[in-house]
């Protein structure tokens, strides 16, 4: 198989100042080679977060070529490590990867008529998928050709249009009541319940250090709300001495948690925000002997399967809107808020050296297994395209 893929990221932030201002300026925006200019790289690595993982295993499974993850800018928002990287250039780290950056004609789904433009010089890419929030009609229009998948990265199951997901060949979800919805709202859609994030595992990016286990308890996490870090707060204070550890990217609650701590004498280490690449979120991990999942109201939160492959069995709340199928009696356990919670914490917590999550996660969830589904998948669209 030959050709390109595009991964197209719902983060829009403000414009860079580094960037060149005037649409006339030759270095404007997407100003690096074409992808039809590219070759194919003799080694692909899998790394990364939510966003390169599904694209990179792609490239390495010989469904394309070439990689690309986009993104918009021109608008206000909250950058992180692993999204904001609009440099429009081929990533230093893989070369399978390049980087553009559009300017958005207004709010989400986004309109770019710039993106519009590239996508009319240069052809569409053969696959083209769009996360969260998605994209204008326009620009969906001028990859008709392409092969469309959606994946919402979050607890509802479209956080588009239904006219907008007709456009969509394929609609990769969370959970089985996702993809009921789905179906119900959009005749006739094809769905397959393999979230970008925890499904895309990636062993290269995150796996044991054999580091000193001086924390407890782990939750990486934004500092949101709907996380409900509350939970994790609560089982600490039931289990007097637990040593908690929480990652933030980015959020608004940070001081609120080193306040509760104080408060409830937890010990709580804190790390960002703002949030650490990879390589540091897979250090961090590895300081702990179980990693927590406490949000109800979330989507397949892609650290699932990344605390199985440092190691760490995973406790998540048994509420949790999609991704339970990833907590098996292998690799962690599900639990009730309250009391529940903090039993199954301390279980684990004892019996932590009997799991063998990364195994499991490797086999079952890693990127190689769920690119192989996916190219299936691929295939029946293709096939079923070329049939009159």
């Amino acid at each position: 198989m030959t050709g390109w893929i595009v991964a197209i990221s719902d983060f829009c932030s403000q414009i860079p100042p580094s960037i060149p201002q005037s649409p006339a300026d030759p270095r404007f925006w997407h100003a690096s080679t074409p992808p039809s200019a590219r070759t194919r790289p003799g080694k692909v690595d899998v790394i990364g977060g939510y966003l390169e993982r599904l694209p990179l295993s792609a490239v390495a499974a010989g469904q394309a070529d070439h990689a690309e993850i986009w993104s918009f800018a021109g608008c206000d928002g909250e950058s992180d490590l692993d999204r904001d990287r609009p440099d429009g250039t081929p990533d230093p780290l893989n070369p399978a990867l390049t980087r553009r950056v559009f300017r958005a004609d207004g709010p989400a789904p986004y309109a770019s008529s710039e993106a519009v433009d590239f996508i009319r010089a240069v052809g569409a890419p053969d696959i083209l998928c769009v996360w969260g929030l998605g994209v204008d009609a326009a620009l969906l229009d001028a990859c008709e050709a392409s092969v469309k998948i959606y994946n919402s990265i979050d607890a509802p199951a479209l956080r588009i249009s239904d006219e907008l997901a007709a456009r969509f060949d394929l609609f990769l979800t969370g959970a089985d009541w996702q993809s009921r919805e789905i179906e119900a709202r959009v005749p006739g859609a094809r769905t397959l319940v393999l979230p970008v994030g925890p499904a895309f595992a990636s062993g290269e990016t995150f796996f044991p250090t054999e580091a000193a286990k001086d924390r407890d308890v782990v939750y990486v996490a934004c500092a949101q709300p709907y996380k409900r870090h509350d939970i994790l707060f609560d089982a600490m204070a039931r289990r007097p001495g637990t040593r908690g550890l929480l990652v933030v990217g980015y959020g608004h609650q940070t001081d609120e948690f080193r306040d509760r701590a104080a408060r409830d004498g937890l010990d709580l280490e804190i790390v960002g925000p703002p949030g650490v690449p990879h390589d540091e979120v897979n250090r961090q991990i590895n300081r702990a002997r179980v990693g927590v999942v406490c949000g109800v109201e979330d989507g397949a939160p892609a650290i699932l399967t990344e605390y199985q492959l440092a190691g760490l069995p995973v406790l998540a709340n048994a509420r949790l809107s999609c991704g339970l199928q990833f907590v098996t009696p292998e690799t962690g356990a599900v639990a009730h808020e309250g009391a529940d919670f903090a039993e199954s914490l301390d279980m684990l917590l004892r019996d932590h050296a009997r799991y063998e999550p990364r195994e499991i996660a490797l086999a079952r969830w890693g990127w190689r297994p769920s690119m192989a589904v996916l190219s299936r998948e691929l295939t029946e669209i293709r096939n079923a395209r070329m049939v009159p």
